[in-house]
């Protein structure tokens, strides 16, 4: 998801802070370093960027591939380091798959630790909100009305809501549940580390949810009773990921599977309209894709994240550096989840 900032680090005159601070609901540690001169990071690089083509911004993405000093990461269009935090030592058991980061108009972070809670922190590293629940993985999105739309699909079963919306004081002011209305076949025999396993949610502008049950092979839209209204991509998505409605009403997804690429649809026919170049095996699989303004799109792949155009011609590309994931399970819980550019503009 893009986003739009102004001003911003130029506002804080923390540079380096250890906090211990007390938010909605718990208590965490962690280390948030604001660099005045954006450094240079072993781990990563850039090693492609065409200013005159690419979105100009920040990338906002989670950092996970050092098992000892799991962190959230800003860089800028050079691939160096303006903003980071890193995750106490008690909480880096609960980063990828799933280690979510949302950029907030106030400038603050939302993230998420799945099977462990969600967490929004100002630059500082102070928790000012926080929703402590075990049932809790993927994606969190910030409402305008300031609830927080969360999604659960790391070993979920019918018993559990696969989405819910939580106001400010941790409260559920609404839920979605599958076995309402896919408890039958073929749906009610699958189990594929959990039984729905959604990973995305977000509200859309007529007032319904557009979810993800990864393990059905499509999206669902439903009304604000939780009624499904429609399904979306049968037979052209697999194990997709962080769908996205664009304004011209196509949706676009990071397609999990073979082949591991952005896809973008008209809901209308399931029609292709637009798609990614696919990811080498070892940058594989691809779990985010996000329009951007300029009609680029941004990718995250496991090992690498990209800005294409819509002809396909990379114009930016940060890349892991020097680490070598043992087998796909690595490169799955350690390597990149999702990204977003935060517009300069």
């Amino acid at each position: 998801m893009l986003k739009n900032r102004k001003g911003g680090f130029g506002l804080l005159l923390i540079v380096i802070l250890f906090v211990v601070f007390v938010g909605c609901v718990t208590t965490i540690g962690g280390k948030a370093l604001l660099h005045k001169e954006p450094i240079s990071d072993a781990g990563i690089q850039v090693d492609i960027y065409h200013p005159e083509k690419a979105w100009q911004g920040t990338t906002l993405l989670a950092d996970n591939h050092r098992k000892t000093s799991s962190r959230i990461i800003e860089v800028n269009m050079h691939g160096r380091v303006v903003w980071e935090y890193v995750l106490p030592g008690h909480l880096k058991e609960y980063t990828n798959p799933g280690f979510d980061v949302e950029w907030l108009p106030n400038n603050h972070i939302l993230f998420v630790l799945p099977r462990k809670g969600v967490y929004e922190i100002t630059r500082a590293g102070e928790v000012v909100w926080s929703y402590v629940d075990s049932k809790v993985s993927h994606d969190a999105d910030r409402l305008p009305n300031g609830n927080t739309l969360i999604v659960f699909g790391a070993g979920d079963s019918m018993r559990d809501a696969q989405v819910k919306e939580i106001n400010p004081e941790g409260k559920i002011v609404w839920a979605w549940y599958a076995r309402d209305y896919f408890n039958k076949p073929p749906y009610n025999d699958i189990y594929a580390e959990g039984w729905v396993h959604t990973n995305a949610a977000s509200r859309l502008p007529n007032g319904n949810t557009l979810i993800s049950p990864r393990n059905f092979n499509m999206l669902v839209e439903v009304d604000p009773k939780g009624k499904v209204v429609r399904t979306i991509g049968e037979g052209v998505f697999h194990y997709q990921h962080d769908p996205e409605m664009l304004p011209n009403g196509h949706i676009l997804v990071a397609n999990h599977g073979r082949p591991h690429r952005a896809i973008e649809i008209a809901p209308e026919g399931n029609r292709v309209v637009w798609q990614s170049q696919g990811f080498e095996r070892d940058a594989a699989p691809v779990r985010d894709a996000d329009r951007l303004p300029n009609g680029n799109t941004l990718i995250t792949g496991s090992t690498k994240i990209v800005e294409v155009t819509p002809e396909g011609e990379i114009v930016w590309q940060l890349k892991m550096r020097g680490v070598a994931f043992a087998d796909h399970r690595d490169r799955q819980s350690l390597g990149f989840y999702k990204a977003e550019r935060i517009s300069s503009r």
